[in-house]
């Protein structure tokens, strides 16, 4: 006698049931339901959902090049609604790029919904069981790593942002960090496909072990603070009129205000403390290193003992005075107004700061007629009164394990302008992504953006202070001290790539002595085995 379906099994069987039209929305529709936990929602139950659905329906499939379209579409579900954001950008000049805005965003998510294909495919090659999973969810993994530097890399919404919603579920990114977060909750989103109650126990043993680690290691005594008083410094300048000619002057004078405000107040609240006053992504409306009435009047605004660490453009010009390069960098500059240090940024974005392929596409989404320069790479910042400092200037913040330069600096920056996508989720994504990268590197993570969100982190990813998106203001707080380098400060990608592939060899090799799967008999189908 068959046993009963669960309602878990009949809706794997109503998937199974579909015509195959009807199986490609579906997909997409569980795509878009994954997206929900993502930043800004983090509604992770629906993983339990729209995973098993996915491996469902492409197991199901006869032929291959079917199951390829069904991890397309699941996605570039989870893509457009992950990044539909990027519009806001393209809508900042509506006039000329009007045409954009119903693509970009689209496009975009069909190059991430690319790295869906590889996973289900060899899912559906594979016996239904663990073995599946286990392959699933490595190659799922080991496909976001590579994300993370195939054309120069965009590991947006990595799975395990899922869980960044607070400090303790992203603990264990000291260990394996965010890679080895999407490991754990793909495997566990694959629960459903299995069947008995000793597969859910184990599921409830990994979270609890999870948060008992995390609580663990938040109840650890915090490092002393560093003998630095830090002001984050959020202008709330919108960006139609940030680089207007009438308003560079008035802009520079709000900051130069907010920041003699602040700093002052500081001081008189932590005597004999150094002030490091942080302004966002380019808020100086002037080239700061290279102009010296900017300077002096940035040097009125600070009282003694205090540094500016400011976004700003740097530029070079040739022989024939010709603008020849500009960089997108954050200067240091002393309470005399004397530039201390530069950093200029490296991982630059595509269409944003250059235009790839230069010459062969027919148009030019960078504003100006040049586009930025790279810098040499991540480096550790020196600045008198400063503990040694890494810089990140917007999204760079977002690739772990590439964030801390050599010699390991005691604290991060990162400015960012995230004004370009408005009051969105966007802004709450990069947000999470640097609350990871304080977490898997043990540092603490300052981060100062044009229209919010600024925030503090400690070297555990507790956030200390924030200032939502639209608020205009300023954070004080003591700098928090540094922790030891974390499992994953020592060894990088090297932990969550190796369980990966750990993962996906298990898997095959374990699937492969069960039998291949045969098209058409899927996980809900007539040899369905959970």
């Amino acid at each position: 006698m068959r046993r009963p379906r669960s309602g878990v099994q009949a809706l794997f069987a109503w998937l199974v049931a579909l015509s195959w039209r009807r199986q490609l929305l579906a997909a997409l529709g569980l795509g878009l339901l994954s997206a929900l936990a993502l930043p800004p929602l983090h509604l992770v139950p629906v993983l339990l959902l729209s995973v098993p659905g996915l491996l469902v329906l492409a197991a199901a499939q006869p032929r291959w090049q079917r199951a390829a379209w069904i991890g397309f579409l699941w996605g570039w579900g989870q893509g457009v609604a992950g990044i539909w954001w990027v519009t806001e950008a393209i809508l900042m000049d509506a006039a000329t790029w009007w045409w954009l805005v119903p693509l970009a965003a689209p496009a975009l998510a069909a190059g991430l919904a690319l790295f869906a294909i590889p996973p289900v495919l060899v899912a559906r090659a594979l016996p239904p069981g663990w073995p599946r999973l286990a392959a699933f969810a490595g190659l799922w993994v080991l496909g976001e790593m590579a994300r993370g530097w195939l054309a120069t890399g965009f590991p947006w919404n990595l799975t395990g942002t899922v869980w960044a919603f607070a400090a303790l579920p992203v603990q264990g990114a000291a260990l394996i960090g965010v890679h080895g977060l999407s490991l754990v909750t793909m495997l566990l989103a694959g629960l459903p496909l299995l069947r008995g109650w000793r597969v859910w126990a184990l599921g409830g043993l990994v979270l609890a072990g999870f948060a008992g680690f995390g609580a663990w290691r938040l109840a650890q005594p915090a490092p002393p603070d560093q003998p630095v008083e830090l002001v984050l410094v959020q202008g709330n300048v919108a960006q139609e009129v940030k680089w207007r000619q009438d308003r560079r002057m008035p802009i520079f004078q709000h900051y130069l205000a907010m920041t003699e405000a602040a700093a002052r107040a500081a001081r008189a609240a932590a005597p004999g403390r150094h002030i490091a006053v942080i302004w966002s992504e380019t808020a100086s409306p002037f080239l700061l290193t290279q102009d010296p009435e900017a300077r002096r009047m940035v040097a009125a605004a600070l009282p003694e003992t205090a540094t500016l660490l400011a976004g700003t453009v740097r530029a070079a010009w040739d022989p024939q005075g010709r603008l020849s390069a500009v960089w997108n960098s954050l200067a240091v500059l002393d309470a005399s107004g004397e530039v201390a240090a530069v950093y200029d940024k490296s991982h630059l974005v595509p269409f944003g700061e250059y235009m790839p392929l230069a010459g062969i596409l027919p148009i030019r989404l960078v504003a100006g007629s040049m586009d930025f320069s790279a810098g040499p790479g991540p480096v550790t910042l020196q600045a008198p009164g400063l503990p040694p400092f890494g810089a990140l200037i917007c999204y760079e913040v977002i690739f772990p394990g590439a964030v801390v330069p050599r010699p390991r600096p005691d604290w991060l920056v990162n400015i960012t302008n995230d004004a370009w996508f408005g009051v969105s989720s966007g802004p709450w994504q990069h947000l999470a992504a640097a609350r990871l990268r304080a977490v898997e590197e043990g540092l603490p993570l300052a981060r100062a953006a044009q229209t919010g969100i600024s925030a503090l982190f400690d070297a555990k990813g507790r956030r200390l202070a924030m200032l939502p998106t639209g608020e205009t203001g300023t954070l004080t707080l003591p700098l928090p001290g540094a922790e030891p380098p974390t499992p994953f400060a020592r060894f990088g990608l090297a932990l969550p790539g190796l369980a990966a592939a750990i993962c996906l060899l298990l898997g095959i090799g374990w699937g492969t002595r069960r039998g291949v799967q045969r098209p058409g008999r899927g996980v809900a189908g007539r040899d369905s085995r959970f």
